[in-house]
């Protein structure tokens, strides 16, 4: 209950709070007479209340990204990397005995164009887009191709003959890394490459970028961190078989081979783990459309999605087999297979993200 009071004296109870209805009351004219005050009410009407409706929510069936697959299939065999850029995805084979240098690209991970690189080497193992350039790294080798289209190629050379595994565009930069070793190798364009050495010996597999930060990850619980792609500092992740990484709303996200567990960080330095829907042997992660994809090698026709790093669903690819990359581009992801399928065909797959 509260107490109206005017120049020191009550004049009347206004009754609130929870289901209380304050008294109608006048106006109040106040006229000044010297020292003293009178009060004159002049009547009212009492407040009215009026009800209105409750807004109603109706739940809408919206497709999760990563959710709808469809299979393909494209010729060759052993296709090892794939990567989204210039309108189109282009992927790349550890080759066989009877096609050793080619790659294919496609505007829809649909339909696709067979390309050949400018070595007959068969170990074509990572290949990226960034700054109008395709760039393509080859396995114990010092060779690498660039390419403005996917079309053409031209070779390069990389600083050393190393176990080159993966190559990544990240912040303007893109980064190779080796197997078996501490040598990396950084380039802005594809053509001219500087060593970079890492803090340990390790099979590094894969880098991403985020918060200012470029991140390595190698099989085991070391990984490495640079702030320009040059110098680089150990850090310790959860021990287990790092696969891939990859950078998305505010986290760098990993996942593990042979375990159910993937691993997050705001900063690369600190790590927490987050559980996958199942132990499988997962191999790659990719963010796009705002939605982690990882997925698994095995043979399998596991995948998993999530939209934050923590909560991850199960999700079905459309055959059992060696997955190995996923890339987002156009409102699509496409994962391609290490695999061998009948006469020398790999399954390759794509998600729609709406």
């Amino acid at each position: 209950m509260v107490i109206l009071a005017l120049g020191g004296a009550a004049l009347w109870p206004i009754a609130c709070g929870n289901n209380l209805t304050p008294p109608t009351q006048a106006p109040v004219t106040v006229v000044q007479t010297g020292p003293t005050y009178t009060v004159t009410r002049t009547p009212t009407a009492s407040p009215t209340m009026t009800a209105t409706s409750t807004a109603t929510l109706t739940p809408t069936n919206t497709p999760v990204p990563g959710a709808t697959w469809t299979s393909n299939s494209i010729s060759l065999s052993k296709w090892n990397a794939v990567t989204y850029g210039n309108s189109e995805f282009v992927a790349v084979s550890i080759g066989s005995s009877s096609s050793v240098h080619f790659g294919e690209s496609s505007p829809n991970g649909t339909t696709w164009t067979t390309f050949s690189l400018p070595s007959s080497t068969n170990e074509w193992v990572g290949v990226a887009y960034g700054n109008g350039t395709f760039v393509a790294v080859a396995n114990g080798t010092n060779i690498a191709a660039t390419s403005p289209d996917a079309i053409t190629w031209t070779a390069q050379t990389l600083p050393s003959t190393k176990g080159w595994i993966s190559v990544n565009y990240v912040n303007n930069l893109f980064v190779a890394l080796s197997q078996s070793s501490s040598v990396a190798a950084t380039s802005p364009d594809g053509v001219t490459w500087t060593s970079r050495t890492l803090p340990s010996s390790q099979d590094w597999v894969g880098v991403a970028y985020g918060n200012g930060t470029y991140l390595a990850v190698s099989t085991t619980s070391a990984a490495a961190s640079s702030t320009d792609g040059a110098t680089w500092v150990s850090q310790t992740m959860p021990s287990l078989n790092w696969q891939g990484v990859t950078y998305g709303n505010s986290l760098f996200v990993a996942v593990a081979y042979g375990s159910s567990f993937a691993a997050i960080s705001a900063d690369g330095s600190y790590w927490t783990e987050q559980n996958l829907p199942s132990s499988q042997d997962w191999d790659a992660v990719t963010y796009g459309n705002g939605v982690f994809l990882a997925v698994a090698t095995g043979p399998s026709t596991k995948a998993a999605t999530s939209a934050n790093g923590i909560s991850w669903t199960a999700q079905t690819l459309p055959s059992s087999q060696d997955w190995s990359s996923v890339a987002y581009g156009n409102g699509v992801f496409t994962a391609v297979s290490g695999g061998l399928l009948g006469a020398g065909t790999a399954s390759l797959v794509t998600g729609s993200a709406w």
